[in-house]
């Protein structure tokens, strides 16, 4: 899923240009552009941690996680010049230690510092394709999860021979990507996606929080596989994407953030972006959407004045029947 992060004008070029060898590569153009992506990527990581962090207890699947996100040269478009770069001899580098996490606590994790071993395997040795090959990172993160699930722990050793021994804590069990391109944001049950070109990279943090919250609750209410029972019609959709509306305020004020920046979010990104969506009809109106969030709120400030936390699991009320269809309900 990490797109290439070398310049697209250079990378498009190149079925047209001349060799490799016979172009003048401006590295610190290059590392510009990787340090935007990796600047990009730390919000939606420092987030996502504290998103499924203060949420955890409520998640249906949590998982042990330290917020280390690694890199891998193969994945870029061009291997070689990213890791010519970023100055590496190696592949495997920090991309970054989410705020919070056991990894930033520990402090050893500054951003692309050369990675020699993950416990006792060099991730560097597993073989590769030539470029854009996104599977070994893959590999590399489900490794680290298995030793911290297995063994309570991973010891992670850098290119100087120092090394870091952490352990895990719990977090919801979803994953945040950045995409290289695009300003989608989509949630596929284990995943939040985003793409670097959606608008509320701008925006406060917990205003951006929102955005997050509103995939991460499509996972933590399971509505990918009660779609693929129940099927994608409009109304279907639609249903899933107000109780994952409605759920934002709830997952915000787990994590600290204040819940009325869903509503926020949704003012801010409705009036100037949703004009597509409302011509599919599987969104209520931006308005409307703000509506249902703050009618959230009264309950949840109640909550956490009364318990410190909002228990969605206990008393949020649902627009589906997890176990089934659509409840019946006439005012529906």
């Amino acid at each position: 899923m990490r797109a290439a992060l070398l310049l697209v004008a250079l990378l498009a070029g190149w079925v047209m240009a001349p060799p490799l060898a016979a172009q003048a590569i401006d590295y610190a153009a290059e590392r510009a552009a990787i340090a935007r992506f990796q600047e990009a990527d730390q919000r939606l990581q420092d987030v996502g941690w504290q998103l499924a962090r203060g949420n955890a207890p409520f998640c249906p699947r949590s998982v042990p996680a330290i917020g280390l996100q690694l890199q891998d040269m193969a994945s870029y478009g061009a291997p070689d010049i990213a890791r010519r770069a970023l100055g590496l001899a190696r592949d495997f580098a920090v991309e970054t230690a989410a705020r919070g996490s056991p990894a930033a606590a520990a402090g050893a994790f500054a951003r692309n510092r050369e990675i020699a071993r993950l416990e006792r395997f060099d991730p560097n040795d597993w073989p590769a394709g030539p470029r854009m090959d996104w599977q070994r990172l893959a590999r590399a993160h489900d490794h680290i999860e298995a030793m911290l699930t297995e063994h309570g722990g991973i010891t992670i050793t850098f290119a100087d021979g120092q090394s870091a021994r952490l352990a895990p804590v719990e977090v919801c069990g979803t994953r945040f990507e950045l995409m290289g391109e695009g300003d989608k944001a989509v949630a596929d049950g284990a995943r939040v996606v985003i793409g670097i070109g959606f608008p509320a990279f701008s925006y406060d943090e917990p205003v951006f929080a929102a955005l997050v919250a509103h995939e991460l609750a499509h996972n933590v209410l399971g509505h990918r596989a009660w779609l693929d029972r129940n099927g994608r019609s409009r109304r279907h959709v639609r249903r899933t994407e107000r109780e994952a509306d409605r759920l934002i305020p709830w997952l915000l004020a787990n994590a600290g953030y204040d819940p009325a920046a869903g509503v926020t979010f949704m003012r801010q990104w409705g009036a100037k972006h949703d004009a597509g969506i409302l011509r599919l009809r599987k969104h209520d109106g931006w308005d409307e959407r703000a509506r249902f969030i703050a009618a959230e709120l009264p309950q949840i400030a109640a909550l956490m004045a009364r318990e410190g936390r909002a228990d969605w699991t206990r008393h949020f009320r649902r627009e589906i029947d997890p176990e089934g269809g659509l409840p019946d309900d006439p005012r529906r």
